[in-house]
C-alpha cells in the first residue's frame, strides 16, 4: 500500500486535467451513497465540528475502485491557525477489497472542490470571462483561482477576505505563478463584485457576505464555503435573479443552506433548480442560455468527485 502525500499530489494533478476526470466521473456509472454527518460538539465552546464519510465505487466494466474519505471540520480552527478541514482518502481495489494507498484527504479535497467549480463554469461562466473575485483566503482559495483560470481566459482577480492581511498574503504568494493574470486584494467587496465576470465563495459564514444585487448581468456566482443547511454565503435576491444550478440534487437540496434556507421559507422552489453536474456533463441541460443570465452554482461535495481525483492520482504514478 502506498502513501501519498500533499506533496505527490500536487505533483501529479493539473487543475484542467482533474477537470476533464471530473466531467468524465459524472458520466460515468458510480455509486455513491449517503454521506455519514456525525456532530463533535466543543467543550471549549469552539464552534461545533463535524465527522464525515463518504464513500465511493466504481460500478462500470473496467478496472474496480472502492474508495472512503474520512473528514473532520473544525470551524474554529481558523483562531489556532489551523486548517478548518483534515482528511484521509482510501482507495482500494473493487475486485479484491485490498488497500492500494492512503492520500492526504485535505489535499485532495482542495484540489476535487475547486475543480468541480471549475467544470460548472464550463457551462456557466461566459465564455469570454476575464475578471475574478474571490471571496475568502482559505486553503481552497488558490485552487479556485487556478482551476477557473484552467478553463476561462481570466486575467484579473480580486481577492477580498474579512482579515486584509490574509488576502493580500495569498495574492503575494499566487504572484509569478498565473502568467498575464493581474492580482489584487480587493478592499471594496461590492465594488469588485459588480465588475466581476466570476464570484468564488469559499467562506464558512453562515450570514449572507455577497448580495445577489451586486451581480452584473451574465455574471456566475460559484458558491463553496457553505456545508450545512444553516450556512449562507449569499442572500435571497442573488437565488431570485440567478439560475440556479447544484452539483447534486442529493446535496444541494438538503445540504446547501444557501438553496435549502430559501426553499424552506418560499422565496424559491426545488423546481428552480435547473440541473445537477449529472445533468450538465450528460448534456441533459446546456448551461448558460444568454450572454446576459446571471447563474449560480452550489457545491457541497460528492464523494464521487474524491474517487474521480484518487483515480487520477493512482494512474498518474503509472505513468
Amino acid at each position: 500500500m502506498r502513501i501519498i502525500s500533499a506533496a505527490d499530489i500536487a505533483g501529479l494533478l493539473t487543475h484542467s486535467a482533474l477537470v476533464d476526470a471530473l466531467g468524465e466521473a459524472f458520466r460515468t456509472e458510480i455509486s455513491v451513497p449517503l454521506r455519514h454527518h456525525h456532530r463533535i460538539p466543543q467543550a471549549d465552546g469552539s464552534p461545533e465540528a463535524m465527522l464525515l464519510l463518504m464513500p465511493a465505487w466504481t460500478a462500470s466494466a473496467g478496472r474496480q475502485f472502492v474508495g472512503t474519505k474520512i473528514v473532520s471540520v473544525y470551524p474554529g480552527n481558523g483562531a489556532r491557525n489551523l486548517p478548518a478541514i483534515y482528511g484521509s482518502y482510501i482507495l482500494s481495489s473493487g475486485e479484491t477489497g485490498a488497500p492500494l494507498a492512503v492520500l492526504d484527504g485535505t489535499e485532495l479535497t482542495a484540489w476535487r472542490t475547486a475543480c468541480a467549480s471549475a467544470l460548472a463554469a464550463r457551462s456557466l461562466a461566459r465564455k469570454d470571462a476575464v475578471r475574478h473575485v474571490m471571496v475568502g483566503a482559505g486553503a481552497l482559495a488558490p485552487h479556485l483561482i487556478r482551476a477557473h483560470a484552467a478553463v476561462r481566459p481570466i486575467r484579473h482577480v480580486a481577492v477580498w477576505n474579512r482579515s486584509r492581511e490574509r488576502a493580500a498574503h495569498l495574492v503575494e504568494g499566487l504572484k509569478g505563478t498565473l502568467p498575464g493574470v493581474t492580482l489584487t486584494v480587493a478592499s471594496d467587496l461590492e465594488g469588485a463584485v459588480r465588475e466581476a465576470d466570476i464570484v468564488s465563495c469559499a467562506t464558512i459564514a453562515t450570514n449572507p457576505v455577497v448580495s445577489g444585487d451586486w451581480l452584473k448581468p451574465g455574471a456566475h456566482l460559484d458558491l463553496v464555503g457553505g456545508y450545512t443547511p444553516s450556512m449562507r454565503e449569499t442572500d435571497d435576491a442573488a437565488v431570485q435573479r440567478a439560475s440556479l444550478f447544484v452539483d447534486t440534487r442529493t446535496g444541494g437540496l438538503h445540504e446547501a443552506g444557501d438553496i435549502v434556507d430559501p426553499i424552506r421559507r418560499g422565496v424559491i422552489t426545488e423546481a428552480d433548480v435547473k440541473a445537477d453536474l449529472f445533468d450538465l456533463c450528460r448534456g441533459k441541460h446546456p448551461g448558460r442560455g444568454a450572454d446576459d443570465e446571471i447563474t449560480l452554482f452550489k457545491s457541497v461535495g460528492t464523494a464521487l468527485e474524491d474517487l474521480a481525483a484518487a483515480m487520477l492520482v493512482w494512474r498518474s504514478l503509472d505513468r
